[in-house]
């Protein structure tokens, strides 16, 4: 709910994810300046690309409980065309889904070009449990490799294990964004039709937002984020918050 044409602070929940995030949005908005503004920061810009991919893949992984990372190599002099590379991930992918009774399989992957030169390979999420000997089959390209998320304290559960998976492949996004090779709307793909609902709320001030978010959780959350922490930051006033799962 928006509060006017009045200053609020706003905030995006996203419940299945166990997080959101928000800013402070003020009466008036600075007016784009006539004849051009500042030179683009080509380094900042690719940060912030990183950062909101980053973003967005935590929370399909988190609202999907991918906790399962797995690997896809290419044997023999391997792949270095990222065409290609897209045209069998998906195949393998849709192979995977029918070898499994067809049922819905949410699912995340980024590739990476070989730090030892042997093209790209693939890193993927997924959320239940499958063999390698049945992903060796489907792939049928190379060696593979899958394992449970489990480097994580005792209880940590389902969401927290999604929550890790998603950070190793936002390694690989982030190497992604500022590579030529890789093409500009593919950092990473996902399973279409799985996106975390998001829940737009409002108040007058951040403690106001983040009770209102809380009730809808259930419980307060467990990390916080704001802006006034960060050395340097240039936008207005933001803050991020996490729950349990």
């Amino acid at each position: 709910m928006r509060l006017g044409h009045q200053a609020y602070w706003g905030f995006n929940l996203y419940p299945d994810a166990g997080e959101g995030g928000g800013c402070f949005v003020p009466t008036l908005r600075p007016r784009p300046s006539e004849g051009g503004g500042p030179a683009v920061d080509v380094e900042r810009s690719q940060l912030e690309a990183a950062r909101r991919a980053r973003s967005k893949l935590r929370r399909y992984c988190a609202a999907n409980r991918l906790n399962r990372f797995a690997t896809l190599t290419y044997a023999g002099e391997g792949c270095f065309d990222q065409q290609q590379l897209r045209v069998e991930v998906g195949e393998f992918f849709r192979g995977l889904r029918r070898a499994l009774g067809g049922s819905p399989l949410p699912y995340a992957w980024a590739s990476e070009w070989h730090p030892g030169g042997h093209g790209l390979h693939v890193h993927f999420a997924v959320g239940r449990y499958v063999s390698k000997a049945l992903i060796d089959d489907v792939w049928g390209r190379g060696l593979t490799h899958i394992k449970l998320i489990g480097d994580l304290p005792v209880g940590s559960g389902a969401l927290e294990e999604a929550r890790r998976a998603a950070a190793y492949l936002a390694k690989y996004v982030s190497k992604n964004i500022g590579d030529e090779r890789v093409p500009r709307l593919h950092r990473y793909e996902v399973a279409q039709g799985f996106q975390p609902v998001k829940v737009p709320l409002s108040g007058e001030s951040e403690e106001v937002v983040i009770a209102l978010a809380s009730e809808r959780m259930g419980s307060e959350p467990v990390r916080f984020w704001r802006s006034a922490d960060a050395e340097g930051w240039r936008g207005p006033p933001a803050y991020w918050c996490a729950w349990a799962g």
